[in-house]
């Protein structure tokens, strides 16, 4: 029994986190919404209901809207390194035409008019990104709002945040066999020489 537990064990290791590159990225919020003015999201994915939200950490990510049908499952969780936040899939985004595109909320309930969507317009990367599939629960976390009370937190997005460094090898706190073990029973502790 011992060999199929050892190959059960690696099997759930090869389920670890994933990078989807060429992910476009942009931004939304109570002004642009659909209905503008609201909150109001497509999916009930927590305890907020159908509302936009969240602060980006793994136990309360930060709404974002898809493509409907596109790459991510409905409440589907990811972490953003851009972000440096987990972000959940709540919402369907009707502009995005890539079935990998994230539309992310900016994070406040009150109407910031056009100042917010300049905000959004500002956060939004000229490069594709890459985002974090089966992410782990404890990658680093910046929980600063996007946008506040009319400030645009633009010195909070990370460009240079290579999603590799977290999920594909150095600096990843969890490293799994795909992250560059030498060895299956060092990734995973169940190494038997018997």
């Amino acid at each position: 029994m011992r060999p199929v537990t050892n190959l059960l064990l690696l099997a759930s290791v090869a389920a670890a986190c994933s990078i989807t590159g060429n992910v476009k990225t942009t931004f939304y919020g109570v002004p642009d919404n659909d209905p503008a003015g609201s909150d109001a999201i497509a999916f009930s994915c927590s305890s907020r209901g159908f509302h936009a939200g969240g602060t980006g950490t793994f136990s309360d990510p930060l709404t974002f809207a898809s493509k409907q049908g596109g790459a991510y499952g409905q409440c589907e969780i990811v972490y953003h390194p851009y972000l440096k936040k987990y972000i959940r899939n709540e919402d369907i985004c009707a502009g995005c035409t890539t079935a990998q595109w994230t539309d992310v909320f900016t994070g406040n309930s009150q109407n910031g008019g056009s100042a917010q969507v300049s905000c959004e317009n500002r956060l939004t990367p000229n490069a594709a990104q890459s985002v974090i599939r089966n992410p782990a629960t404890n990658y680093e976390v910046d929980t600063t709002p996007l946008w506040s009370s009319g400030t645009c937190n633009t010195g909070h997005v990370y460009p240079n945040n290579n999603a590799a460094n977290i999920c594909g090898g150095g600096g990843n706190p969890s490293p799994t066999c795909q992250t560059g073990c030498s060895w299956a029973g060092h990734c995973i502790g169940t190494y038997d020489r018997n």
